[in-house]
């Protein structure tokens, strides 16, 4: 059976979308260099990838790590962890909650600064 890359693309970016990821994002969370995530997405460049490149996408999308490489070769995706799964979700709201606070402590910054108490 022909690797279908195209499947590949379809799934990333239908995950990406669903969990909020930017391309920019997606590859940083992974470790694959954004160029290589843009082809894969965009399906521009139909080459073997190494099989790390798969895992690690397919992880940082919350997928079980063979998913990727399952589509790609047009069998049923394993079923990921529920357990990971969960703790994905719990530190994707954990990084949401971080940022918040970083908003709220850059604003007592300035008002600091506003009225002489730093």
């Amino acid at each position: 059976m022909a690797e279908d890359w195209a499947a590949v693309a379809r799934v990333i970016n239908e995950r990406a979308d669903a969990l909020g990821l930017r391309q920019r994002e997606l590859a940083e969370r992974s470790q694959v260099s954004q160029a290589i995530v843009r082809e894969l997405q965009l399906n521009t460049v139909e080459r073997r990838r190494s099989a790390r490149t798969l895992e690690a996408l397919s992880v940082t999308l919350s997928l079980h790590p063979q998913h990727l490489d399952a589509v790609l070769n047009g069998r049923t995706p394993p079923l990921p962890d529920p357990v990971v799964s969960r703790l994905d979700s719990l530190e994707r709201r954990v990084a949401e909650i971080a940022t918040v606070l970083d908003g709220i402590q850059a604003d007592l910054r300035a008002v600091l600064r506003n009225t002489g108490g730093e």
